[in-house]
C-alpha cells in the first residue's frame, strides 16, 4: 500500500471529526466518542479472527481493512495520523 493513501484516508478521517453525523458513518463514531470506536475495533478485531480461522482470503481482506479503518478513526478522534 502507497504511504500516500493513508495519508489521504487520515486527512479525510480528521476532516470528519466537525461533519454532520446524519451524513457521515465517521462522524457518527466520532460523535458517540471513544468507547463507541473502541467497541467497533473490538469486534472487527473479533471477525479477523474468525476470518483468519476459516481461512478464506478475501474475507481476511476485507475484515482486516475494517480493523483498520477503525484504527484510523481512533487516531483523527485524537487528532492524530498514522
Amino acid at each position: 500500500m502507497n504511504i500516500d493513501v493513508l495519508q489521504r484516508l487520515s486527512e479525510t478521517l480528521l476532516s470528519r471529526r466537525n461533519a454532520d453525523p446524519e451524513t457521515s458513518y465517521t462522524a457518527q463514531l466520532m460523535a458517540k466518542g471513544p468507547d463507541s470506536i473502541l467497541k467497533k475495533i473490538g469486534e472487527e478485531s473479533a471477525e479477523l479472527i474468525m476470518a483468519g480461522k476459516e481461512g478464506n482470503r478475501l474475507h481476511i481482506v476485507w475484515e482486516t481493512t475494517d480493523v483498520l479503518y477503525h484504527a484510523m478513526v481512533l487516531l483523527a478522534f485524537y487528532g492524530l495520523t498514522m
